[in-house]
């Protein structure tokens, strides 16, 4: 019987199932606790299950705080482009995928019913940005601002929707946003809102891999991300979680890399030599 129950725990042992396996997966917190958790888990579980691994959601309460874990490598997997700044580099994350769909924007928006209609007059006020490490939400308009030579006075407000809340609200008169989160913020809030500027094409943000990752992992974790909308089951979660944010179709993933993202490096690198960092 002790022969036994020996083989049969080394049995149990070595037949356990890979997802035990656990790996980090960080959102930045752009939008608030519950949607970023109803928007992702699901996506998660479903690509930890394909990939054989368990994919943990991994946030912080700001997206400053999120952004300082994610410069220390405390993530395995990540979403965000803040990777992209030199205060990241050490990290060294690697670029394998990103959300289907259009290029995403950074913005520079006021209320609808707002007397402000150029950058120009801008000089002086306040504008609400997420966080100083944010692209399409302060890298990207305070670039736009700097060339225009206007001098604003920043809010931060820790989150791209506690910004867009800020401004709904009249606390500030003008945000920097990623153009794509506004649009749903906006329909599901019935806010509406005009843009003073808009950017150039941008990807959307990154989803990326920490060197510490094994190869063999980060494939897994890639190819069930970017199979997810080819798949009867995938489709069905992401449009899920899409009816969560009131995000609009395409859905899924496709494969990505680092080249792609080279024109946010340079304004990161406008940014950072602007303010001395």
């Amino acid at each position: 019987m002790k022969r036994f129950a020996g083989i049969s725990i080394l049995f149990l042992f070595m037949t356990a199932p890979a997802w035990a396996e656990t790996y980090s997966f960080g959102v930045l917190p752009h939008r608030n606790a519950v949607l970023t958790a109803q928007y992702w888990n699901p996506i998660l579980d479903y690509a930890g299950k394909k990939s054989g691994v368990k994919l943990e959601l991994g946030t912080r309460k700001t997206s400053l705080d999120y952004s300082e874990a994610e410069a220390r490598g405390e993530f395995d997997f990540v979403y965000n482009n803040h990777i992209l700044a030199q205060s990241h580099a050490a990290a060294a994350y690697r670029v394998i995928a990103r959300p289907a769909g259009k290029p995403i924007h950074s913005q520079i928006v006021v209320p609808e019913d707002s007397p402000l209609r150029s950058l120009r007059e801008l000089e002086g006020k306040e504008i609400g940005f997420p966080n100083k490490n944010g692209f399409t939400g302060y890298a990207a308009p305070m670039a736009a601002l700097i060339q225009a030579g206007v001098t604003v006075a920043p809010v931060f407000g820790g989150n791209q929707e506690g910004v867009m809340a800020q401004l709904r609200a009249g606390a500030i008169p003008v945000a920097g946003v990623n153009s794509r989160v506004m649009q749903e913020y906006a329909a599901r809030e019935g806010f509406k809102y005009r843009a003073l500027w808009i950017s150039e094409d941008y990807f959307d943000m990154p989803v990326a891999a920490h060197p510490r990752v094994p190869m063999r992992v980060v494939k897994a974790v890639r190819g069930a991300l970017t199979g997810m909308a080819a798949d009867a089951e995938g489709l069905k979660i992401l449009k899920a979680s899409a009816a969560v944010i009131k995000q609009e179709p395409p859905l899924g993933f496709v494969p990505a890399q680092d080249a792609e993202y080279r024109n946010q490096r340079e304004v990161y690198r406008v940014i950072w030599k602007k303010e001395g960092r």
